[in-house]
């Protein structure tokens, strides 16, 4: 189970891969950072599903969110709290919101508690596959910090 890691001993990366993958199977929100084409940043919180693959958050089309996924094709999440956190890169597939098969959506919906299928709002969806991760507490960890590499498990 997930601790603070606040005088903990330094974790095994294969720790710290297990770690990772409770965290996508049992967290509901990721912290997504996109840029517009100016370079303007842009943080907020998302509510996402991780299939064992992809990560899949919605988002309005039109949002700064929804529009620098779309235009960069890439992203930067965080999991966890600080001092316990994996960071994963990523690039984007934009999907219609009617594109996804209904299983899917009406997974998307009862893990996070959210289901944008049902707003008049255009959500579309955004499907994030990992291609870097890392997973650190403390200064400890961070030589071994990548977990993943061009999409690989290291460990």
């Amino acid at each position: 189970m997930l601790q603070d890691g606040a005088g903990a001993t330094p974790r095994s990366r294969a720790r710290r891969r297990l770690d990772t993958e409770h965290r996508l199977a049992h967290d509901v929100d990721v912290w997504v950072a996109t840029a517009s084409a100016d370079g303007a940043p842009y943080l907020v919180p998302l509510s996402f599903d991780w299939d064992g693959r992809v990560l899949r958050v919605a988002t309005p089309a039109d949002s700064p969110t929804g529009r620098n996924l779309a235009a960069a094709g890439t992203v930067r999440l965080a999991l966890g709290p600080t001092r316990d956190v994996t960071m994963i890169d990523g690039t984007v597939e934009v999907l219609d919101i009617d594109a996804l098969p209904q299983e899917r959506g009406d997974r998307f919906a009862a893990r996070t508690g959210f289901d944008p299928r049902a707003l008049t709002t255009l959500y579309r969806w955004f499907h994030i596959t990992p291609h870097r991760i890392q997973a650190w507490r403390e200064e400890d960890e961070l030589a071994d910090r990548e977990l993943m590499r061009e999409g690989r498990w290291l460990v």
